[in-house]
């Protein structure tokens, strides 16, 4: 009789535990949709199922980014996310443990996430792949994050860049020319070079236009829809270059010994320029370095060296490289980054490259190959005077500042993609950081099919013949 009155008092216990719970539940839910009805809701409530006072709602805030499309209720502006409970279905319920043992809810701490460099916060910062609710950090899961390009309406103009002093490579920029003007009605801009060749040779290419000056350089992105670049990848450097700002996307068709930025084949480029301008297509976003020189005799006065650091700069899609050039000494560098010092370089010289670089001089100075679309920055030493100097993959947001310090033996030189040498003399500083104006590249596939299927054939990465019992052919 004892043992079936107490299993009775035990079951009127739980029982009476568990209709509190759905009590709070439903008195929360009634809050919850009195708050969205009024715009607001208040951050004290006083229960009356257990007699006793605590802060059960505290102020609402949507995260930034991934949940923008919701409204912010009750918190602070300011940079980052904020860790303030969002109140969903459900979320009072007895799976989400939220009980203490005396079967008040527990509060969690809150906190705040900010973006910023050296203490500054960025108040333009966006984050959209970086969620905080009730407390807990979350990453979006990138199940695909492909870019597709689609144009609001046709291109109408075109900006062709070939390969010089081949024959082969010539004769197919008349034919693409011609088509382009003929069959879609495309303005054509050609390398002033280019375009006197082709005139000297007939008359029906006065309607090629071209640029005369820096300043129509600075501007052709503002009058080219398209480029198309016939050669390697050096092709697709020196069409790079020509902007020093935005540029358009890029067609490459590869007509050179490498063929890393160059996916299609120059055979069907008919069909391959009807379906890009037809579009949408996919596009590699392939970022570039923003590099400046910093003379040290000009550094002494402040607005001589703010001058240098806004005027003179190059912008490199592979890398900037410093080395000893003809001198018998090795190079004796300083490196910071963020204006924090990182390291000594005593060696052969240093490479900075943007990751699409990563397949090029870094990689032959043993850096890693990375996907273009990785956001970084690759610290590659060149024959260091250590073999515990091993290549580094920045964030890329560092700024890098690279100085030959004033006790230096010897002098250094900069190379900016394999072009415009220039000399570092003791106390000079090169300065990189990452450029806002990327090259956008068309994919043949998609992104990550045209990395790895370019890394195979330019490389033939991994490539060898299997054991004879597993394959007779010996293939792979």
């Amino acid at each position: 009789m004892s043992n079936c009155l107490r299993i009775a008092v035990e079951s009127k216990a739980r029982a009476m535990e568990e209709a509190a719970q759905w009590k709070r539940k439903y008195e929360f839910e009634c809050l919850q949709n009195g708050a969205e009805e009024a715009g607001g809701l208040s951050a004290n409530y006083r229960t009356s199922s257990s007699g006793s006072d605590f802060n059960s709602v505290p102020d609402v805030a949507i995260v930034q980014g991934h949940h923008s499309h919701e409204q912010h209720l009750g918190c602070s502006e300011g940079p980052g996310i904020s860790s303030c409970d969002i109140f969903k279905n459900g979320m009072c319920s007895s799976e989400s443990n939220n009980l203490d043992g005396r079967g008040l809810l527990y509060q969690k701490v809150l906190f705040n996430l900010a973006w910023g460099c050296d203490g500054i916060k960025d108040q333009h910062a966006k984050h959209d792949i970086v969620s905080c609710e009730r407390g807990d950090i979350r990453t979006d899961i990138r199940r695909s994050k492909q870019i597709i390009l689609e144009w609001k309406s046709a291109p109408r103009s075109v900006a062709i860049f070939m390969k010089p002093n081949s024959p082969h490579v010539q004769a197919l920029c008349k034919e693409m020319v011609k088509w382009l003007k003929e069959d879609k009605g495309m303005n054509v801009f050609l390398e002033p070079d280019v375009r006197k060749e082709l005139l000297d040779e007939s008359n029906t290419y006065t309607f090629v236009q071209t640029w005369k000056t820096g300043e129509d350089i600075k501007t052709l992105h503002c009058k080219v829809d398209l480029v198309i670049t016939l050669g390697g990848d050096g092709t697709v450097l020196w069409a790079a270059s020509k902007f020093k700002g935005p540029v358009p996307p890029v067609v490459s068709f590869a007509m050179g010994s490498l063929g890393f930025m160059t996916p299609f084949k120059s055979d069907c480029f008919k069909e391959c320029l009807r379906n890009v301008i037809k579009g949408p297509w996919p596009i590699t976003l392939r970022h570039r370095l923003c590099c400046r020189i910093v003379r040290a005799a000009d550094c002494q006065e402040s607005t001589n060296c703010r001058k240098i650091l806004e005027d003179d700069f190059h912008l490199v899609l592979n890398e900037v490289s410093i080395d000893r050039g003809m001198s018998s000494f090795l190079t004796f560098l300083e490196c910071y980054s963020d204006n924090s010092f990182v390291t000594y370089v005593q060696g052969d010289g240093l490479i900075i490259s943007t990751t699409s670089g990563s397949t090029a001089y870094s990689l032959a100075a043993g850096g890693s190959m990375v996907h273009p679309q990785v956001p970084g920055i690759l610290f590659t030493p060149i024959c260091p005077h250590s073999l515990s100097f091993r290549p580094l993959i920045l964030p890329e947001y560092v700024t890098l500042r690279i100085q030959v310090p004033l006790h230096s033996r010897g002098q250094a030189w900069a190379s900016f993609d394999g072009k415009d040498r220039q000399i570092l003399q003791a106390g000079d500083a090169l300065e990189c950081n990452m450029s806002e104006w990327p090259v956008p590249t068309m994919c043949e596939v998609e992104s990550t099919c045209d990395f790895l299927h370019s890394v195979q054939e330019c490389l033939h990465w991994n490539m060898k013949k299997i054991h004879c019992a597993d394959n007779p052919e010996g293939q792979l």
